[in-house]
């Protein structure tokens, strides 16, 4: 059976005077600072809670780390290197797993490739767009094409 990935929330966390010192997950000293993180039910300086890969402050770049392998990672280098990639429908080209893409049913886009293919003219946040015979189509570049068909909106 395979080992499944995990994603664990950080919490920042303010070290109130009166407490004692909890130890670090990660350098096994005790925290004195006035913030600690805690994640993976442990205690972790900022500076100790790190991505293996890249080595940036995992509560820095966000709430969630992620682990597989016996790895604490941040979620670009666990998508780079655990992510599942896909061709883009548009270009057919390779999409790397930690790549932001636009989605239309079960097709995924290159950001760059969602477009409308006829025209070309890129979509904007609350733009329409229709998806015909796998084609990405704008409203203008669509009902011309339902015209052409002969199946024109009737306007009354």
């Amino acid at each position: 059976m395979q080992k499944r990935e995990k994603s664990f929330g950080i919490q920042m966390l303010s070290v109130q005077p009166d407490t004692k010192p909890k130890g670090c997950a990660g350098c096994n000293r005790k925290i004195k600072d006035r913030y600690l993180l805690k994640a993976l039910d442990k205690y972790w300086h900022e500076d100790c809670l790190k991505c293996a890969c890249c080595d940036c402050r995992l509560g820095e770049v966000g709430s969630t780390l992620y682990t597989k392998a016996n790895l604490i990672l941040c979620q670009r280098d666990y998508l780079r290197l655990f992510g599942v990639t896909g061709n883009c429908a548009a270009c057919n080209k390779l999409i790397p797993a930690f790549e932001m893409v636009m989605r239309a049913k079960e097709n995924v886009y290159h950001l760059d490739c969602f477009a409308c293919q006829l025209c070309n003219q890129r979509f904007c946040v609350g733009d329409k767009f229709f998806l015909k015979n796998n084609m990405i189509l704008c409203q203008t570049d669509y009902e011309e094409g339902l015209m052409k068909e002969g199946y024109a909106p009737q306007v009354r």
